[in-house]
């Protein structure tokens, strides 16, 4: 759930460059963000990034980067232009992770969009993984102006098969819900394909499209999520190997909160599967992730300061104004990373009210671990749906938000160590759709 590919980095000063070029506008912004330099940072926005980019949240996210070690290498920056603005991509070197920085720059010269994204890391197989009982082939998901690039996991044998869409958390994410070092929709497709069941991952809307999206007016979660599960969940149908009576879609953080309002829309689903999906609305569980990240930072970043009190006490600021949303506000800024359209899109969306009244199965994971989404939202899952018939609910002590196994305190930092989706989480969910 945390905005994880949106996180914006502070450290040392860099030399920045001047050239009045997209490349160059973008490395001088990315400087600034090294360097601390909020408010001339602030300054280089456009009028609505400036809202989204305030000050004060670029300072709140300067200790995330203590975690990653001190910068190394500052590549050259790739320019593109798929739309009206320019992207520029400029990977960094640090001492635990390597990021691409993702920076759009329009015609005016200002950004419009500062992303950060990990970078190539080197990948392995989980052990789980049976190469050879599997293969993979290139689909697109959705025509138009929207169509995103996905792959087809797809068992050997001749079929057909139970199949899944994988439906992604927060943020702009890739097909395999990279995570810095973590890929866990890799881990699953891969996983279950092996033991039989077909799997499409697809690239996310605001990924793909990032610069567009942050330009597109009133952005909804429909628009984030919920189409693109929609037009997933018709391709999968589609596919002669698939089964289209045993087509399920599993839901990552958010992709599992918004599980219930999809299955209800498709009509069709087989199952729901909710992995470490919330059942409170967003804005309180921003409020819980807040909290605990300031309470369990590294020894190194200093401990909980005054400032960080008061930090603390504006993100429940924020959350008040968010609850006090009204339809007549459509027009406010961004409150918490969220456009108004967005926050009144999901006004009174409760997951539990709609899951009990699909027809449909139901398995949710948690890892008690997750300090994203925790084992308050899972028990609210267990007392909302308690007595509904074909509802599975199991919790995994060792476990994670993206469901890899670990020791002691769940962190972001944890994400950055190579590891996979535990071969115990992906058996569950192989027998749980093959019954």
């Amino acid at each position: 759930m945390l905005h994880r590919a949106a996180c914006l980095l502070s450290v040392g000063l860099l030399t920045a460059q001047t050239a009045a070029d997209p490349g160059a506008i973008a490395r001088k912004a990315l400087d600034l963000m090294l360097s601390g330099k909020f408010q001339d940072l602030n300054q280089m926005f456009t009028a609505d990034g400036q809202k989204v980019y305030t000050v004060d949240a670029l300072t709140r996210l300067d200790g995330q980067i203590k975690s990653l070690g001190p910068p190394g290498n500052i590549g050259a920056p790739a320019v593109t232009r798929p739309g009206p603005n320019f992207v520029v991509v400029i990977p960094v070197s640090f001492a635990t992770q390597n990021i691409n920085f993702t920076i759009a720059v329009t015609a005016e010269d200002k950004i419009a969009v500062f992303l950060q994204r990990p970078g190539e890391t080197a990948w392995q197989k989980a052990p789980y993984v049976k190469s050879d009982a599997f293969h993979e082939r290139a689909v697109t998901v959705g025509d138009g102006d929207w169509r995103l690039p996905g792959t087809l996991s797809v068992p050997v044998g001749n079929g057909p098969f139970p199949a899944i869409v994988l439906v992604h958390d927060s943020g702009p994410h890739d097909r395999d819900e990279t995570a810095f070092a973590a890929k866990p929709f890799r881990d699953l497709a891969e996983g279950l394909a092996s033991r039989g069941v077909v799997v499409l991952r697809y690239e996310k809307r605001t990924r793909q499209y990032a610069a567009k999206m942050a330009n597109k007016p009133g952005v909804t979660v429909r628009d984030e999520s919920e189409d693109d599960a929609l037009k997933a969940l018709t391709l999968l149908r589609s596919q002669p190997e698939v089964n289209p009576q045993k087509v399920y879609l599993l839901g990552l953080g958010l992709g599992g909160y918004l599980a219930p309002r999809i299955a209800e829309e498709d009509g069709k689903l087989a199952g729901i599967l909710i992995v470490n999906g919330n059942q409170r609305p967003l804005e309180d569980v921003m409020v819980d992730q807040a909290a605990y990240l300031l309470a369990n930072r590294p020894a190194s970043a200093g401990g909980p300061e005054v400032s960080e009190a008061k930090q603390l006490e504006l993100v429940k600021a924020n959350a008040a104004r968010v609850k006090a949303l009204e339809p007549a506000d459509s027009d406010s800024p961004p409150i918490m990373g969220m456009s108004a359209a967005f926050i009144l899109d999901l006004k009174g969306y409760d997951p539990v009210a709609v899951a009990k009244g699909l027809p449909t199965r139901m398995l949710i994971l948690q890892g008690e671990r997750d300090f994203e989404i925790t084992m308050k939202d899972f028990n609210l899952w267990k007392t909302g749906l308690a007595g509904r018939k074909e509802t599975t609910l199991h919790s995994y002590p060792a476990m994670n938000h993206l469901l890899i196994a670990g020791q002691g305190k769940s962190s972001e930092a944890e994400y950055r160590k190579p590891g996979h989706v535990a071969q115990e989480a992906v058996d569950e969910i192989a027998r749980w759709v093959a019954q």
